[in-house]
């Protein structure tokens, strides 16, 4: 072996230890979980539940908000962020509905992300305006039958949770409802309130006190199975649509090649924190399920929702943008 080769060798190995220390000490430096949406949103509150749970024993975990671009500003900023741990993203399930939907998201969420893990799940729960003459899923499927195109619905957004659980539904049901686009969940629920738009699938913790009050009627859950907030009301498969299922999930992701040792520790410590009890108290007051399951699953739930939200968008004709 020639001097110049050893020296080489040397290097190499040097450096690869350096790598392993630093992976070992790891977080030795304050860790940003940009949030890709604006403060006290659900994405918000799960994060800042979280990294007040990670930092503990003098590690440091902090949020970041990026919202703007309806979450991709927020996406792109972590993706070309340095693969070294000290950058995450929490985001929602849109993440993988966003490509589907429009051009502006250039970013593949399977390939320029490392998944973590996914955090909790969350139902939408289908609700009218007490004035629609429907009482269940099933009346108000017969209604969009009898009159196609004439029930509209509202939304948090194209490509948000709302919007495609509902296309999901019209796609598997084959009814006709108009969508009507909002900038958030709350404009969109004023309208609904005020009786100018029929329905719309919101997140538990906006809609279960305005159904307690009755000023909303609940027919169905977007979930695979009934929520603890809402024993009563039947799941959207339950109801008579079978094999339905539409739930919004939050995770936790890194850049592309950052290193497995990181990873790993990253997905354990966020799991143990989601095993304590104040936290799942926490969650299950906005209706959500922790999960904290392992990172393959998460990677493969992304690949899965991605695939199946171009299906429908697709089947919807909604062209991306």
């Amino acid at each position: 072996m020639t001097r110049r080769n050893i020296w080489l060798a040397l290097a190499c190995l040097i450096a690869f230890a350096s790598e392993a220390a630093a992976q070992s000490d790891y977080p030795s430096r304050p860790v940003k979980i940009i949030v890709n949406s604006a403060p006290g949103g659900g994405t918000d509150i799960l994060a800042r539940v979280l990294t007040q749970k990670l930092s503990k024993d003098g590690q440091n975990f902090f949020v970041e908000n990026r919202g703007g671009g309806g979450g991709i500003v927020g996406i792109e900023a972590v993706k070309n962020s340095p693969a070294d741990g000290y950058t995450l993203l929490m985001s929602p399930s849109t993440i993988a509905v966003l490509p589907a939907v429009t051009k502006e998201a250039r970013y593949d969420p399977s390939k320029d992300f490392s998944a973590i893990t996914q955090v909790a799940g969350i139902s939408n729960v289908l609700v009218v305006h007490p004035d629609v003459p429907a009482k269940t899923l099933q009346e108000l499927i017969a209604l969009a039958k009898a009159k196609p195109g004439t029930l509209n619905y509202a939304s948090a957004g194209a490509g948000s949770s709302p919007h495609m659980s509902m296309e999901l539904l019209k796609h598997m049901t084959g009814i006709d409802l108009q969508h009507v686009p909002f900038r958030g969940t709350g404009p969109a629920m004023t309208e609904v309130l005020g009786g100018r738009i029929a329905a719309l699938f919101s997140n538990l913790l906006t809609a279960k006190p305005l159904i307690e009050a009755g000023k909303l009627r609940a027919l169905a859950i977007s979930g695979p199975k009934r929520v603890a907030a809402l024993p009563d009301v039947p799941t959207v498969a339950e109801a008579g649509v079978p094999g339905y299922s539409a739930l919004q999930w939050y995770g936790v992701l890194a850049p592309t090649g950052t290193p497995q040792p990181v990873t790993v520790r990253l997905q354990a410590a966020i799991a143990d924190a989601l095993r304590t009890q104040d936290v799942r108290e926490r969650l299950a007051q906005d209706g959500a399920e922790p999960i904290g399951g392992g990172s393959e699953d998460f990677a493969v739930l992304i690949k899965s929702d991605l695939e199946k939200w171009s299906r429908i968008a697709k089947a919807a004709n909604i062209q991306a943008e």
